[in-house]
């Protein structure tokens, strides 16, 4: 009777040493980044609905977005803010007016470091219709060389 209560534990102590060792070499490559989702991210621009981001790019010393206002009506005010490592600057473009459907290049100087950047985009305007400022908030993900 005790042959089998023995057989049964090192049944579950051999798994259990496996299971251990399976989760620890998990662990491991979490902590050194191989696991790492930021690798594998594509480049995106994203912008809240009725602002769109039509084309991005680093350009060796500012990120540059083509915006484009699709709100259904005219936007003053308009400034452009990215946010991230390495980069917290505001655009240094003088459009800070968007009439429905017109589209601007805004540029940010800032230089990140080198791989993948990821920051989040401020978008802020003044509906002209109605004089209320709004801030919106969106993200970029580039390669930088």
């Amino acid at each position: 009777m005790y042959k089998k209560a023995q057989a049964a534990m090192e049944f579950l102590m051999t798994y259990g040493w496996a299971i251990l060792v399976v989760l620890a070499a998990i662990g491991a490559l979490a902590y050194f980044g191989v696991l790492s989702p930021d690798r594998f991210l594509p480049e995106k621009c994203t912008l809240p609905s009725g602002i769109a981001c039509l084309d991005f790019r680093y350009s060796g010393t500012a990120i540059e977005m083509s915006i484009q206002n699709g709100a259904g009506f005219d936007m003053t005010n308009v400034s452009v803010e990215v946010n991230g490592t390495g980069c917290q600057a505001t655009d240094s473009t003088t459009q800070t007016t968007l009439t429905n459907g017109q589209k601007a290049t805004y540029s940010v100087t800032c230089s990140p470091s080198s791989g993948k950047f990821k920051g989040d985009v401020t978008f802020d305007y003044t509906n002209q219709a109605t004089g209320m400022p709004h801030t919106k908030v969106g993200e970029i993900i580039l390669k930088i060389p």
